[in-house]
């Protein structure tokens, strides 16, 4: 475990900020990797790394994060100054390759392929979001990408529909030789069958509650794999032989729940 100050916040959106930190170990993480951020006397969560921005990317490094439950609202709220724990980088990260790839990601599941864009340089992003509010890393993303593509769910920003949408048309009309996903479940299975349609290589980044991160207390079992070890990035081809992707998760328990 290492302490770690606050040094930057920046507002991606109404409900997720990015918070920058010095920590040489994060910065040199791979695409896909996470941490474990611990928060004292309120809890230990899994974390993508983000790019630090405008910061030394040998010496920085950074997470976004929403605020949502008791925990993620607590990280939210750091400020400049406060101090938090970090441990790791663990996990199996997207495999970077120099052919022409197609990232695909919803929400806070575009912080790792933000980073991947960074560390490889990719000729599309679909980015998606429920609003016009909640899309976030764009001007970031178009930095790095050749072209980006935004869709909201309401319409108020970009094409009105899911990440998906777009997908299917790109796939008609131009050759990708792979494509990477983040984002919600549901999201990423469809962007897997596509892709297993298709007949194209892909990779996703999944998530489960982590609680230990090294493998030792199986929290984040996802059928026989254990995420935080086995993944959280895993081939396509093996996520869609997968029993409870896209259908059903467990909770903090490890009681399994039949809806995602």
């Amino acid at each position: 475990m290492r302490i770690v100050e606050i040094e930057d916040v920046i507002d991606e959106s109404p409900t997720i900020r990015t918070l920058i930190f010095n920590d040489k170990i994060t910065a040199n993480a791979k695409a896909g990797q996470f941490i474990m951020v611990w928060l004292p006397s309120i809890d230990e969560l899994p974390m993508s790394v983000m790019i630090p921005y405008k910061y030394d990317e040998k010496l920085y490094a950074a997470i976004s994060v929403r605020k949502r439950g008791i925990s993620s609202t607590y990280l939210y709220s750091r400020k400049k100054g406060d101090k938090i724990g970090v441990r790791g980088p663990y996990g199996r990260a997207f495999e970077i390759k120099s052919e022409r790839s197609l990232l695909v990601g919803g929400g806070t599941g575009l912080v790792p392929l933000i980073r991947l864009a960074k560390q490889n340089r990719c000729h599309t992003l679909i980015m998606g979001a429920r609003s016009k509010d909640e899309v976030i890393f764009e001007q970031l993303a178009r930095s790095m990408v050749d072209r980006v593509i935004v869709t909201t769910d309401d319409g108020s920003y970009g094409l009105k529909g899911f990440a998906t949408d777009p997908l299917e048309e790109l796939l008609k009309e131009e050759r990708f030789d792979i494509i990477y996903t983040c984002g919600p479940e549901k999201m990423m299975k469809r962007v897997l069958e596509i892709a297993n349609r298709y007949g194209i290589e892909a990779e996703a980044s999944l998530e489960r509650i982590m609680k230990c991160g090294i493998g030792l207390c199986s929290s984040c079992a996802l059928d026989k794999y254990i995420l935080c070890k086995d993944g959280p990035v895993m081939k396509g081809s093996i996520i869609l032989g997968l029993e409870e992707f896209g259908k059903c998760y467990r909770d903090k328990s490890g009681q399994l729940k039949s809806t995602i």
